[in-house]
């Protein structure tokens, strides 16, 4: 699950690279403890705030984190937080 985690976050990461978001690079084999440590945090996922402007927040790692496939990685705070920073972003698209 881990690695399909990683490809689905990389692949979304490089679409939204596509559409004119300034990402920072992130190692693939450093995905997975990037994401729990930005969901831990106060701050949303590098990004966030752009792709909630462009209204393709399904690109965040917030939704990936709420996505079904991958719920078993994250813990219930994580993936709460996750939530409420989609919603606030006004995605509903769950």
């Amino acid at each position: 699950m881990e690695e399909k985690f990683v490809a689905a976050w990389m692949s979304a990461r490089e679409t939204a690279q596509r559409m004119g978001v300034r990402l920072r690079p992130m190692a693939a084999e450093e995905a997975l403890q990037t994401a729990h440590r930005c969901l831990r945090g106060h701050r949303e996922s590098d990004g966030f705030q752009i792709l909630a402007d462009k209204r393709h927040l399904e690109l965040s790692l917030e939704a990936l984190a709420v996505d079904k496939r991958f719920t078993g990685l994250f813990s219930d705070e994580e993936a709460n937080t996750a939530l409420n920073r989609l919603m606030a972003g006004g995605f509903y698209g769950l």
